[in-house]
């Protein structure tokens, strides 16, 4: 039978507590790293590294919608997710491991963490690429087998609250 998980002070149970530790700690430790989001297979941001940016913000040029925020991050997460996967189907590529795309002022990696979930990070041009894939992959261990439906949906909603 399955254990309830087990909340603390702030409501949030200790997985999730857990996972928002691990996100915190990759950005912490990884020199480089600007943001993280953490996107469920139906794009909605699960974890972000920075939470109080999610709802949109007023743009310089009058358009509506987020900039900078970890909203923006999701949406390109989910993006690449849903291209790459589509082309690895096409392509008879089997699952699609991690995603990278290098700019010049900046780069984007996204990697598959469980059931459709993804890790998307948004680095600096100077980052070290291959220290940032490796911290990836690390947090993909930790946190894929603990990534259930139900801590999916205590995290999405967490996130509601923080909007």
């Amino acid at each position: 039978m399955a254990q309830a998980p087990t909340t603390h002070g702030n409501g949030l149970s200790s997985q999730a507590q857990n996972l928002h530790w691990l996100l915190t700690n990759l950005v912490d430790e990884v020199p480089g790293i600007r943001s993280v989001a953490v996107v469920s297979s139906d794009g909605l941001l699960l974890l972000s590294s920075d939470p109080d940016r999610t709802a949109a913000t007023a743009r310089p040029d009058g358009d509506d919608g987020p900039r900078g925020s970890s909203a923006d991050l999701a949406t390109i997460v989910s993006g690449l997710g849903s291209l790459t996967h589509g082309a690895a189907k096409l392509m008879d590529g089997g699952d699609v491991k991690q995603t990278m795309i290098t700019m010049d002022e900046g780069s984007v990696f996204v990697m598959s963490i469980s059931d459709g979930s993804l890790l998307g990070v948004h680095a600096a041009p100077d980052c070290d690429m291959n220290v940032v894939a490796y911290h990836m992959a690390l947090f993909v261990g930790r946190a894929g087998h603990v990534l259930t439906p139900e801590l999916r949906s205590e995290l999405r909603m967490s996130m509601e609250g923080a909007q």
